[in-house]
C-alpha cells in the first residue's frame, strides 16, 4: 500500500521537487584537464627525457653560462600619480664574466631607447666602453657587444654595466604596471606596482631574469611627493628625500620576487618577535586590515618555529592591490595580494573568507623560505616551492589555529584535487622541464601546487614529523641564499633520517623520486586471506580504465588501523610497496570478522580498493561505531568508494550502504565529500518519474545532522560547523527538506522585514534555501532589491538566488527581467539570469524553456554580435536529463534555425547532441542502479523510516502545490 501511494502521488512530487544549489561537480569528460606536454630535466635517470641542450641555439631560451650578476642598482622614474604611463629607468650591474665571451647577454621585455655602457671593475683607472645593444625579440634578448672592436670580455674579470632605458607602466597586471581605485566619493587614484613571477622582472629592468641567477638588489624610485614607495627592504632614509625613496640592499635573491609599489596606500602596523609588519592597502580601508595583519604576524612565527629558521629580512609587508591577477605573490619582504583578501570584518564578511585570508598568507609566508630564502635552480623543480607553499599554507594555520582543524579543509580540496587531476591522461611529473615562458607558466597547476603538497604531506607522516621538520631546517640552513633543485632536498632528508635512526627501506633519492619522476599515482587492491589472515597488496597507476595495463609502480609507505586497533595518532609508515607490484602482509592482527582500513589518516597518496566483505565489514562499523574512523578516512572511503562505482570497479550498493552511516555523522571532510557525491546523482536524477525515492534517501541520511545544526550559526560551535552548515543546508534544501525551507524562508523573511542580521557565511545559503519556496511578496522584494542596488556583489547573491525558486511563475516573471533593457542590469547581468533557473532544478529548467519558446527572438536580439540565445541553449543543454526536455529542446532549436539561424553558430545543434549524449549515457549506467536500491531498500527495511518519509513527502508536496496554484 505504501508504495502504491507513493505512485499515484508521483505527479505532485514532482512538482516538490528541489533545485540544486551546492556547487556542482560534474563527472570528468575524456578532454578535461591540464594541457601542459613536454620533456623533463632529471638526474641521472634514463627514463625520462633529458633537457635541452643549453647551446644558445634559437631554439634555447635559457641565458648562456658566460657571465653571472653579483648585485643591481636600479633607479626608477614614475609619474604614476597623474596616469602618466611612461616611466624611466637606469640599471647598473655589477657581472662576473665565468668564460670568454665577445657578448653579454641579459633579458628585457618591452622597454627601448636603450643607452649602454661598461666599465671594468679590476683596473686602477677604468674608462666607460660604449656598448652597442641589439634587442631579440622571441627570446627577450637583449645583447650587449663592443660599440667599437675590441678584445673579448676575460674569463674571471668583473664589470659594471649601465643601462638607460624607458618603459611603459603596462595595463595587463604584469611587470611595472599601472593599477587604480576609485574612492568613495568618486575620485579614482592610480598606483604603480609589479607582478614578475615568472618572467616580468625583464620588462622594469633589463637583468638576468632566471631564478638561480641570484644577486643584491638596491632600488631607488622618483616619484610625486604626495605619494609613497615601498619595496623588498626598510627604506634608506639617509639615502631619501621628498620624492625619492631609497632602499637599503636586499641579500642576495631571485629577480623574480622583487618589487616595489608606488601609491598612497594607507597601513597597518604591527610586530611579534621583533619582526614588523604592515598592510598596505587602498585608503579608507584600514578598518579592515585587522585580520591580515594578525594573520602574518602570528602565521610567520609559526613557521620561523616549525622551521627552526627565522626569517631574513628586517621587515615584512603585505599589500592588497585593486588589479591583480595573480590570488597573491610571494615577493620577498613585500607580500602582495588581491585586496578581497587584505580585508576582513567580523559584520560583513564570512567564515569562509577568513580561513581563505590565513591560508593565503601561509602560502605566501611560507615561500619566505621556500622560494626566497632557497629558490629553484630552473622552472623544473617549481614543486620544490608552490608544493612547500602549498603544504605549508594549512601546517602553518594548523600551528597557529588548532581548533580549526585544518586538514579538514585540506583534505576536501587540495588533496582530492590532485587526485582527479593526476588520474588524467594529461598530467605530467612534478619535476618536468621547461623553457619557453608559455611553457613555463603552464607549469603553475595541480602538478607543481597540490600534488607536490599531498606527496610532500604523505612522507611527513610517513617518515614521523621529526625527521621531516629537521629535514627542512638542514635543507634550508644549508642552502640558504642559494637556489636548489630536488637531490638537495632529498639529501637533507636522508641526512635526517640517518642522523635520527630513523631506518628507511631504501634511499630517500629512490623513494621520492619514484613519485617527482613520474605523473599519477598508485592504486592499492587490497585482497584479505581471511582464512590465513593475509594481506595481498597489489599497485598499479590509477587511471579510470580498469583493464588498463600499465606497469607504473612507486615506493608506497603503508599502516593501518583495524577493528582493535584504531588509535590514529601514530601516521608512520609500518610497511613498505618497495617499487614492486605486489606484496603479502601477514602481521597485521585482525580476525576474519574485524575490519582492515590501509592509510591512517588517509596521509598517503593513492586509492585504496578493498575486497567486497571487507567493504561489508567497515561499512556495518561505520553505522555502529563511527568513531572508530578517523574523519579524513571517512570522507576518503566514500570518495574513493564514488570513485570505483564511476569507473565500475565496485557495484552501486557499495557505496549506497555506506552512504548510510551519514545518519552518525557529524564532521565536516566526510558532509562535504557526501555532499559531492550526491550532488551529482542529484544533478542527473532530478528529471526522473522516480526522483522522489532519492530525495527521500537523501532526507533519511540528512536529517538528524540537520536537526542538530540548523541554519543560524551556534555560539561557541567548532570552527568547521561553520563549513558544515553550508553543505547542509545547501543540500537539505536542494533535496526538499521541510525544516530546511521553513527554517530558511524563516530566516529570509525576518531579515528583509524586520531587519534581523543574517550571518555572513550564510547569506548565499538563506537567500536561495528562502527563496525556493517562498510568497510573491518576499520574491518581489528580492527582485526590487536586485534592480535598486548598486553592490555588485548583493546583485549578484540576487540573481544567484532567484533562479532557486521553486514556483514556475515566479521564475517566469524573474526570467523576463532579461528582456527589459530600460532596467539596471548590465548585458552580462541579464544573460546570466536563465542559467541561475535552468542549473538550479527540473522546474528552473522547465520554466526557462517556457520562457524561450515564447521569447527566443527577443532574447536573441539583446546583442547583435554575441550571440546570447546560442550560448543559453548550449548551457541548457549540460542540464537536460530526461527525454522530455531533449524533445522540447531540440523542438525549440530547429524553430530557432528555421526562422533565425543568424542568432546561433553553425555547431550548435552538434554540442546540444553532445551534451544530451553525455547525460543520457551516465544515466544509462547509474539510474537503475541507484533509483532500485533505494527503492528496494525501503521496501525491505520497512515502516518506521518509510512512513515518516511518506507523511513528509506528502505534507510537503501538497503544500507546494497549493502555492503554485494560488
Amino acid at each position: 500500500m505504501a508504495r502504491w501511494l507513493l505512485n499515484s502521488f508521483s505527479l505532485i512530487l514532482l512538482l516538490a521537487v528541489g533545485s540544486l544549489q551546492a556547487r556542482l561537480i560534474l563527472p570528468l569528460s575524456p578532454d578535461d584537464g591540464p594541457r601542459d606536454q613536454g620533456t623533463m630535466e632529471t638526474k641521472g635517470a634514463d627514463l625520462f627525457a633529458a633537457p635541452r641542450v643549453d647551446d644558445n641555439s634559437a631554439g634555447n631560451y635559457r641565458l648562456p653560462n658566460t657571465t653571472e650578476p653579483e648585485s643591481y642598482n636600479v633607479e626608477l622614474w614614475t609619474n604614476v600619480h597623474n596616469g602618466d604611463t611612461q616611466f624611466t629607468g637606469t640599471v647598473n650591474i655589477d657581472i662576473r664574466v665565468l668564460s670568454e665571451t665577445s657578448n653579454i647577454t641579459l633579458h628585457y621585455r618591452q622597454t627601448s631607447n636603450f643607452e649602454a655602457t661598461i666599465i671594468s671593475r679590476d683596473g686602477a683607472t677604468p674608462t666607460a666602453i660604449p656598448l652597442t645593444v641589439t634587442p631579440e625579440l622571441q627570446r627577450e634578448f637583449l645583447v650587449l657587444t663592443r660599440t667599437t672592436a675590441g678584445e673579448a670580455f676575460g674569463a674571471n674579470t668583473n664589470w659594471t654595466i649601465t643601462i638607460n632605458y624607458t618603459g611603459i607602466h603596462r595595463s595587463d597586471m604584469g611587470g611595472f604596471y599601472i593599477s587604480s581605485y576609485t574612492d568613495d566619493d568618486g575620485k579614482q587614484h592610480f598606483l604603480a606596482t609589479t607582478q614578475f613571477e615568472s618572467t616580468n622582472a625583464r620588462h622594469a629592468f633589463p637583468c638576468y631574469d632566471e631564478p638561480a641567477r641570484r644577486a643584491n638588489f638596491t632600488i631607488t624610485i622618483h616619484h610625486d611627493p604626495s605619494y609613497t614607495a615601498i619595496s623588498n627592504m626598510p627604506v634608506n632614509t639617509a639615502a631619501s628625500s621628498s620624492g625619492v625613496t631609497a632602499f637599503q640592499t636586499t641579500p642576495k635573491m631571485s629577480t623574480y620576487l622583487v618589487a616595489f609599489i608606488v601609491s598612497d596606500f594607507e597601513s597597518t602596523t604591527g610586530e611579534l618577535n621583533g619582526i614588523r609588519q604592515r598592510v598596505f592597502s587602498r585608503k579608507g580601508k584600514q578598518d579592515q586590515q585587522e585580520w591580515a595583519l594578525w594573520s602574518g604576524l602570528v602565521v610567520e612565527s609559526s613557521l620561523a618555529s616549525y622551521f627552526g629558521v627565522p626569517f631574513a629580512l628586517p621587515k615584512l609587508d603585505q599589500a592588497g592591490i585593486p588589479d591583480f591577477s595573480a590570488g597573491a605573490m610571494e615577493n620577498w619582504g613585500l607580500a602582495t595580494y588581491r585586496e578581497r583578501y587584505m580585508w576582513w570584518n567580523k559584520q560583513n564578511s564570512t567564515i569562509n573568507l577568513k580561513t581563505n585570508i590565513a591560508n593565503i598568507i601561509g602560502h605566501e609566508y611560507a615561500h619566505m623560505w621556500f622560494g626566497d630564502l632557497v629558490s629553484v635552480k630552473w622552472w623544473t623543480y617549481l614543486w620544490l616551492k608552490e608544493g612547500f607553499a602549498t603544504l605549508f599554507s594549512y601546517e602553518s594555520n594548523d600551528i597557529a589555529f588548532p581548533l580549526w582543524d585544518t586538514y579538514q579543509i585540506f583534505h576536501v580540496s587540495d588533496y582530492n584535487s590532485a587526485l582527479i587531476n593526476d588520474a588524467l591522461a594529461s598530467a605530467v611529473p612534478m619535476t618536468h622541464y621547461v623553457q619557453t615562458p608559455t611553457e613555463i607558466s603552464n607549469r603553475y597547476n595541480t602538478f607543481s601546487y597540490a600534488k607536490p603538497a599531498s606527496v610532500l604531506y604523505m612522507f611527513k607522516n610517513a617518515w614521523t614529523d621529526k625527521v621531516f621538520r629537521t629535514g627542512l631546517n638542514k635543507y634550508l640552513t644549508k642552502n640558504k641564499y642559494t637556489s636548489c633543485d630536488e637531490w638537495d632536498l632529498f639529501a637533507s632528508f636522508q641526512e635526517s633520517a640517518d642522523e635520527l635512526g630513523f631506518k628507511l627501506p631504501a634511499s630517500v633519492d629512490d623513494i621520492f623520486s619514484s613519485w617527482s619522476h613520474q605523473a599519477g599515482y598508485p592504486l592499492l587492491t587490497v585482497t584479505r586471506n581471511y582464512n590465513a589472515g593475509t594481506i595481498t597488496i597489489t599497485q598499479k597507476r590509477y587511471v579510470a580504465n580498469k583493464t588498463d595495463t600499465n606497469t607504473a609502480t612507486w615506493y608506497v609507505p603503508l599502516n593501518f588501523a583495524t577493528a582493535n586497533k584504531y588509535d590514529y595518532r601514530d601516521t608512520s609508515a609500518t610497511h613498505y610497496l618497495l617499487n614492486v607490484t605486489e606484496t603479502v602482509i601477514s602481521d597485521v592482527e585482525a580476525s576474519s570478522d574485524d575490519w582492515i582500513l590501509v592509510n591512517i589518516q588517509n596521509s598517503g597518496y593513492y586509492r585504496t580498493l578493498y575486497d567486497t566483505q571487507n567493504y561489508g565489514l567497515i561499512t556495518a562499523a561505520l553505522k555502529s561505531q563511527p568513531w572508530r574512523f578517523h574523519p579524513r578516512n571517512r570522507a576518503q572511503l566514500l570518495y574513493d568508494t564514488y570513485i570505483f562505482v564511476s569507473t565500475d570497479r565496485l557495484s552501486h550498493s557499495i557505496l549506497l550502504e555506506l552512504l548510510g552511516y551519514l545518519t552518525n555523522e557529524q564532521q565536516y571532510a566526510p558532509w562535504s565529500t557526501a555532499n559531492t557525491i550526491l550532488t551529482v546523482y542529484d544533478r542527473y536524477l532530478r528529471g526522473d518519474d522516480l526522483y522522489y525515492h532519492f530525495q527521500n534517501f537523501v532526507r533519511l541520511l540528512i536529517d538528524p545532522i540537520f536537526e542538530q545544526i540548523g541554519v543560524n550559526e551556534i555560539p561557541g560551535e567548532h570552527y568547521l560547523n561553520n563549513y558544515l552548515r553550508i553543505v547542509l543546508v545547501s543540500l537539505a534544501c536542494q533535496v526538499g527538506s521541510n525544516d530546511c525551507y521553513n527554517q530558511s524562508a524563516k530566516k529570509l523573511s525576518e531579515y528583509l522585514y524586520n531587519g534581523t542580521a543574517i550571518e555572513a557565511t550564510l547569506k548565499t545559503q538563506a537567500y536561495c534555501a528562502g527563496l525556493r519556496s517562498t510568497t510573491n511578496d518576499i520574491y518581489s522584494r528580492v527582485q526590487s532589491d536586485l534592480l535598486s542596488s548598486s553592490d555588485s556583489t548583493d546583485r549578484s547573491l540576487f540573481i544567484s538566488s532567484l533562479g532557486c525558486s521553486g514556483s514556475t511563475s515566479q521564475l517566469l516573471d524573474f526570467l523576463r527581467l532579461s528582456l527589459d533593457t530600460a532596467n539596471s542590469l548590465s548585458y552580462s547581468e541579464r544573460t546570466s539570469l536563465l542559467n541561475s533557473a535552468y542549473s538550479r532544478s527540473e522546474i528552473g529548467l522547465t520554466a526557462t524553456l517556457d520562457f524561450l519558446e515564447t521569447n527566443w527572438e527577443a532574447y536573441a536580439k539583446l546583442s547583435d554580435s554575441a550571440k546570447p540565445l546560442d550560448a543559453a541553449l548550449r548551457g541548457i543543454a549540460t542540464y537536460v536529463v530526461s527525454e522530455k526536455q531533449k524533445t522540447r529542446l531540440n523542438a525549440l532549436v530547429d524553430v530557432v534555425k528555421a526562422e533565425g539561424p543568424s542568432y546561433i553558430n553553425d555547431d550548435l545543434s552538434t554540442t546540444i547532441d553532445s551534451r544530451i549524449t553525455f547525460n543520457f549515457a551516465w544515466l544509462e549506467v547509474n539510474r537503475d542502479p541507484v533509483l532500485n536500491w533505494i527503492e528496494d531498500s525501503f521496501r525491505e527495511n520497512g515502516s518506521p523510516s518509510l512512513t515518516s518519509s511518506i507523511t513528509t513527502i506528502l505534507v510537503s508536496a501538497m503544500a507546494l502545490l497549493l502555492f503554485r496554484l494560488y
